[in-house]
């Protein structure tokens, strides 16, 4: 369904998108965000992407050079194996190191639930990116690279309000990761640096350091423009966990009895939340399609990322459950021996939480840039807004050193909302539709039961992790007074 577009429109779009080293004043910001929320959703599609050419692809067929050619940034954009690399790389890492406990709390049933989340996760975004080429099919002002593929399709699929609630909790979970990543980087460089020097500096300061490093780092466009983050994250997180399972298995400590605790109903939900949280990186992942040469491949890559995931999750996991039992502490790095081993896995879940905060900000970098106009091409322009992103991650990082429990009530409830509630509800939506343009996707019986399956534990999964971040929350000695106001007491 192609459609119109008054020349006016025309005009505005191009000199709003095509305006070098313009600074945009917060009003015309509000003016863009009101214009985008208002407009309907036909006019905004059409704006998106005008002279795409109309053609027939499905979810199962590649999309043909000429195609590739025409739509120009899929040309060189990212394989099966980068797209899959850049997912293990945003998701694998810091989570990692809580699963021990979690296993601890949920008792050897965890083993199966780490593996059956892992499995959901990596359906669910293989749906998702089911939903991506279903509105690419059925709007060819969608084809080609689309800044906010996400809110899209929760506008095409409900309208305005879908659009809002997408954005506002993909926004708030990628914002809050990399606050925490910019954050527990920092801890990171504070503990190395007393092992190695034995000189304390604050993880205060060492936050205004890794500002002004990652500040450059997060102006390249778009995923594919900095792969190499991606390989490095994934790497480091790989041999991250290698250290891990052999300074664990090794660790005096093993010697004595090992203890395990009652697992009840709090602590099993808790734990499953943990695992839920550690497992969705939903938010980035269609950002991560648009940049594929291929998109209707993404489901290749999702379930390749997964089985990398269980690889690292299980052996980790297993080893700090049966190492240290009811001992282990939420970070298994707080408890395994100090020594050569563990400085080597700080140094290298360090340089996974730095190259994850550059993939992670991307997503809103770019979403912030299309609501006021800003040029897909590099820009002054885009280094001002981007710059000023990350800033103000600095300034959240400064003002809630202890950002866990916070990270726990956003990030729990909206990442669950993203990755287990949203996928199937836009898949069963988008086909059961049908228009005079297109005729409903059919669905079988067992794979809808899935789906609803599927909603109904994200449901459980986000009250699990929104009821522990609050019990944390509750507590007088969470808060602590921001970087600015004490240092000492913030890095206590």
């Amino acid at each position: 369904m192609q459609m119109n577009v008054t020349d006016w429109q025309h005009k505005q779009l191009e000199s709003s998108t095509h305006k070098l080293g313009q600074v945009i004043f917060p009003v015309e910001f509000v003016i863009r965000l009101h214009q985008r929320i208002c407009t309907p959703k036909q006019e905004v599609l059409a704006m998106t992407m005008q002279g795409a050419r109309i053609m027939e692809t499905s979810d199962d067929r590649s999309v043909s050079e000429e195609d590739q050619t025409l739509m120009g940034h899929n040309k060189h954009g990212l394989t099966v194996l980068t797209c899959a690399i850049f997912m293990v790389g945003q998701m694998a890492g810091s989570g990692v190191l809580a699963l021990p406990d979690a296993l601890e709390k949920t008792g050897w049933i965890g083993i199966v639930v780490i593996a059956l989340i892992c499995a959901a996760c990596a359906y669910t975004g293989t749906i998702l990116g089911r939903c991506w080429s279903i509105v690419q099919d059925r709007y060819p002002e969608m084809r080609g690279h689309v800044r906010y593929p996400y809110p899209a399709m929760g506008e095409i699929t409900f309208g305005t309000p879908g659009r809002l609630l997408i954005s506002i909790a993909a926004n708030s979970a990628m914002f809050g990761g990399a606050t925490v990543f910019m954050l527990l980087a920092s801890q990171n460089l504070q503990l190395v640096v007393a092992h190695l020097f034995h000189k304390d500096l604050s993880f205060c300061v060492w936050l205004l350091v890794l500002a002004g490093i990652l500040i450059p780092c997060t102006w390249p466009g778009t995923p594919k423009d900095f792969w190499p983050v991606a390989v490095g994250a994934m790497t480091a997180t790989g041999l991250a966990c290698i250290v891990l399972v052999v300074a664990m298995a090794t660790d005096p400590r093993s010697v004595a009895p090992v203890v395990h605790r009652e697992v009840d109903l709090l602590s099993f939900a808790m734990a499953f939340g943990t695992i839920a949280f550690s497992s969705c990186g939903h938010p980035a992942f269609p950002t991560f399609q648009t940049d594929m040469r291929e998109p209707a491949k993404f489901g290749r890559a999702a379930c390749l990322a997964y089985l990398v995931m269980a690889a690292m999750y299980l052996p980790v996991a297993i080893t700090g459950y049966y190492v240290y039992g009811q001992n282990v502490k939420e970070n298994v790095l707080q408890t395994v021996s100090a020594g050569t081993p563990l400085l080597i896995v700080e140094l290298l879940i360090t340089g996974h939480l730095v190259c994850s905060y550059i993939i992670v900000i991307n997503p809103v970098c770019q979403e912030v840039e299309d609501i006021i106009g800003i040029s897909k091409n590099f820009s002054v322009r885009r280094v001002l807004i981007r710059t000023m992103i990350s800033l103000l991650v600095l300034f959240v990082a400064e003002s809630v050193p202890h950002f866990g429990a916070v990270l726990s009530l956003v990030g729990g409830s909206f990442l669950t909302l993203l990755a287990f509630v949203a996928p199937p509800v836009l898949y069963l939506k988008l086909t059961s539709t049908a228009s005079d343009q297109w005729e409903a996707v059919p669905v079988p019986l067992h794979v809808k039961v899935l789906n609803v399956e599927i909603i109904l534990v994200g449901m459980v999964a986000g009250v699990a992790a929104t009821y522990s971040a609050v019990k944390v929350l509750a507590s007088p000695n969470t808060f602590t007074p921001p970087c600015y106001v004490n240092m000492t007491a913030a890095s206590g």
